[in-house]
């Protein structure tokens, strides 16, 4: 077990490098393209953080191991809630983007209990899979579009103030968006690869593994960016990524997944949508108060997924 560990505290140091300069690039391309760095979060810091997920899922999936494919789907929701939202509170108190309150969080939750619903009775087939897919299309339509034109100069002055330590052309920041996410993915799939080991030789089933090693292992990529973006005090970012990311985990990977491979789901049970739909559900009220979400609330869900992990880990 040394080596597996010492291959995780590798991987671990790769996330965090690879987030750096994905957060470095994107910022700054935000600002040259004119879009606001609220939908820059939402979209493409999101999605692009979220592909080892879809990666794990369809290489799973592919290979017959389900519960690993929609564990890691609804874990990382949950993970992405509980722990990366908790921590970058803890860092920083996040500024909430009216948007977010009034559109993206709530989508969040009614795909939530709609895939919930969807997976009731367990499986989700293709036509299922593509209407996720589509959905996800219509989401970054009616994200992008709007987007350069609600660029306001108050989205620009804030990040004035904390100017990312960006390249100065838009090559070299494509250069350190690519280079950041292909680091974040190695990171994160040896990350995975070896924890699932780890978790194997204790005897841990293929649906908790999903839900917790791998999910979190696939999340690492959205933790070290949004703990990144907190640090920088670029808050859209920090939690644009986290809204993001859910909506994407939805949407974009469980919809591919289920097109290509239909879900049957066997061990990944009704409790954990039911936590991941609550998480949604409880995010609302704490981004209204105040317009922003605070330390004792990033305790408060930190606290909630240790509930989670504890009911859901075996003794």
């Amino acid at each position: 077990m040394l080596t597996e560990s010492l291959l995780i505290v590798l991987s671990i140091g790769l996330l965090l490098f690879g987030a750096e300069g994905f957060v470095r690039g994107s910022s700054a391309l935000a600002i040259r393209l004119k879009i606001s760095p609220f939908a820059i979060g939402l979209t493409l810091v999101a999605f692009g953080t979220s592909l080892p997920e879809l990666v794990v899922s369809l290489q799973a999936a592919s290979a017959g191991h389900a519960d690993i494919a929609l564990g890691n789907i609804v874990g990382s929701n949950i993970f992405n809630i509980g722990i990366i939202l908790g921590i970058s509170a803890l860092i920083c108190p996040i500024p909430v983007n009216l948007k977010i309150v009034k559109f993206d969080a709530p989508l969040a939750l009614l795909v939530a209990a709609i895939f919930s619903l969807m997976i009731a009775d367990g499986s989700v087939g293709r036509i299922g899979g593509i209407a996720l897919v589509a959905g996800l299309i219509a989401y970054l339509v009616f994200t992008f579009l709007p987007s350069r034109r609600e660029a306001t100069q108050a989205d620009f002055a804030k990040i004035d103030a904390h100017p990312p330590q960006a390249p100065h052309s838009i090559m070299l920041d494509l250069v350190f968006i690519v280079a950041g996410l292909a680091t974040l993915i190695s990171g994160s799939h040896l990350l995975v690869t070896q924890a699932t080991v780890v978790a194997q030789h204790f005897g841990v089933n293929d649906a908790i593994i999903g839900l917790t090693i791998v999910a979190a292992g696939t999340s690492m990529p959205e933790l070290s960016t949004s703990i990144v973006a907190a640090l920088r005090k670029q808050s859209d970012i920090a939690i644009g990524n986290v809204v993001g990311s859910n909506l994407f985990n939805i949407l974009g990977i469980a919809g591919l997944t289920c097109t290509a491979y239909p879900i049957i789901n066997t061990n990944v049970t009704m409790v954990d949508y039911l936590v991941m739909v609550f998480l949604s559900a409880l995010l609302l009220p704490l981004l209204w108060t105040g317009k922003r979400l605070i330390r004792i609330e990033g305790s408060l869900l930190i606290g909630l997924y240790l509930c989670y992990l504890w009911y859901l880990w075996p003794n």
